[in-house]
């Protein structure tokens, strides 16, 4: 996992955050005080966020998904770019870790648009979809325990209306999916996942190699 785009040396990456990364205030802040959490390293990069809010917007999404909310910068992030009758239902299991998050979607006036799901996001989809809410979606960011990738993305998948837009993290995990020598049970989920991924022919892909490394799955008519 990298909080930063990873294979770019420190003088590059200043260049790039100073050249690129226009960051509201309080998502600078949410990104401050989780860099001193100890699961620091689980928060995507600033240029992250910014690249998720652009496609947001550039899809007019008003209906999101997000599986792996952690301290919240991303769904911030996401938040920050819906029309004001917009809507992110949000998955996670962490009280702790969200309670973060709430504060700092309270303090930028995004709360409302939030809905968090404390409970494990398998039941949460599964809900979803007994609820009538296939094809309702208009994106989905899936950040979350690695080795249930495939089962978040295949229920993702049906949430997502055709034309949405599906984003994955930690798909390059730090490069450890390029050495063979790595064989431990998230590396071998992640490349599993990325070669399932890469077979599937109901998406339109590219892997973007910003921040940890991030799918886009463009679901098909």
């Amino acid at each position: 996992m990298s909080s930063q785009t990873i294979g770019l040396d420190q003088q590059l990456y200043t260049y790039l955050l100073a050249n690129s990364v226009r960051e509201p205030e309080i998502l600078q802040k949410l990104r401050e005080e989780t860099a001193n959490h100890p699961h620091a390293v689980m928060q995507i990069s600033p240029e992250q966020g910014q690249f998720m809010s652009l496609l947001v917007q550039l899809m007019g999404a008003k209906k999101t998904l997000e599986i792996g909310v952690f301290t919240g910068y991303s769904s911030l992030s996401v938040a920050l770019s819906l029309p004001t009758d917009g809507q992110l239902i949000a998955c996670d299991v962490s009280e702790e870790f969200t309670a973060i998050a709430k504060r700092y979607w309270q303090a930028a006036g995004v709360a409302d648009k939030i809905d968090l799901r404390l409970a494990p996001a398998l039941e949460t989809l599964d809900t979803l979809l007994a609820e009538g809410q296939t094809a309702t979606f208009d994106f989905a960011f899936i950040d979350a325990d690695k080795q249930n990738y495939l089962n978040y993305y295949e229920r993702a998948l049906q949430l997502i209306r055709p034309g949405g837009l599906i984003a994955i993290d930690n798909v390059l995990w730090s490069g450890n999916v390029a050495n063979p020598q790595i064989q431990n049970p998230n590396t071998q989920a992640i490349r599993n996942f990325n070669q399932k991924l890469y077979d599937d022919e109901r998406v339109t892909i590219s892997l973007v190699p910003i921040g940890d490394g991030l799918t886009l799955a463009l679901k098909r008519s």
